[in-house]
């Protein structure tokens, strides 16, 4: 029996039929809304080459765009870098079997969760100012990704409490039947497993965060990411309609590289789950796990 037909009924000719008037229905609103956006910008002139004559010009690159866009993937990387990992103790925190560390990691990730990113951005950046010596110049970095990590490490947390509880209660039966230790159990059997089951959520919070840098070019906070860098290209130029799109255009660029990263990142480990050529593959019948004929006198893989 076909994936298809376990999932859902085949679609019969009067669904297939139905099926092809919706497309052709959503793509005509679309088209109308394209023609109307595109012939709203001509009467405004904002399609005139004398506007997106600057983004041909290298300096228009190397003063405004690459600068921002530099600060922004600096704060994006260092936000992940510190949220995944944050985002992970915190998940694990939340299913652990002592109350003392449930119930404040509980509170910890529902607080920073409710507060909108902004909002941690501004506190952070006067938390910064008035009790810290850091230099004004890196202070709105500090702020933007501080901003970043306290509430996307508190959304990760849930991603990665959703994706370990999605897994098979056999696999931790399997691994106290080994004698594993319930940290040896989370790292080396869950956590794995897991992290492929979540990509598609985690791929999906980095590209937030991503686009959540944005965020810090507000005067409170004056961090000069790439939209707050681009600025000055409207007042020199008066071309506010292209300059957005071509910023539009850039994130759209990074979130797809990003996206591509995760599918090779999944399909790379998807490969190495597969058992080596040659092994013969065995299924421990109580515990679940594969022995190799290779592994078979030096333990479970």
């Amino acid at each position: 029996m076909s994936t298809q037909a376990v999932l859902y009924d085949i679609p019969g000719p009067k669904a297939r039929a139905r099926n092809w008037l919706y497309t052709v229905l959503f793509v005509l609103v679309l088209a109308l809304v394209v023609y109307f956006v595109y012939t709203g910008f001509d009467e405004k002139g904002q399609w005139a080459g004398a506007l997106w004559k600057p983004f041909i010009d290298g300096t228009t690159w190397t003063q405004f765009l690459l600068p921002g866009l530099l600060n922004t993937l600096k704060a994006a990387g260092l936000s992940i870098v510190i949220a995944l990992p944050i985002g992970a103790l915190l998940g694990i925190g939340r299913l652990s079997e002592h109350k003392w560390i449930r119930l404040p990691v509980s509170w910890i990730v529902e607080f920073f969760r409710a507060i909108p990113v902004l909002l941690l951005m501004v506190f952070a950046a006067a938390f910064y100012a008035y009790y810290t010596g850091i230099d004004s110049e890196i202070r709105p970095l500090f702020a933007a990704v501080t901003g970043l990590v306290l509430y996307n490490g508190s959304v990760l947390a849930e991603v990665f409490r959703a994706g370990i509880l999605s897994l098979p209660k056999g696999q931790a039966e399997a691994s106290s039947a080994l004698g594993l230790r319930k940290t040896q159990t989370m790292i080396n059997v869950l956590l794995p497993q897991a992290v492929t089951l979540m990509l598609p959520a985690l791929v999906s919070q980095l590209v937030v965060i991503l686009k959540d840098t944005a965020l810090a070019g507000q005067l409170t906070i004056g961090f000069d990411e790439l939209i707050r860098g681009s600025g000055p290209l409207t007042g020199l130029y008066s071309n506010t309609i292209p300059t957005l799109i071509v910023v539009a255009i850039i994130f759209i660029v990074l979130n797809l590289l990003l996206t591509q990263f995760a599918r090779w990142l999944e399909n790379k480990l998807a490969r190495r789950k597969k058992a080596p050529k040659g092994a013969r593959p065995v299924m421990a019948a109580t515990a679940n796990v594969v022995l190799t004929r290779d592994d078979a006198s030096g333990g479970a893989v």
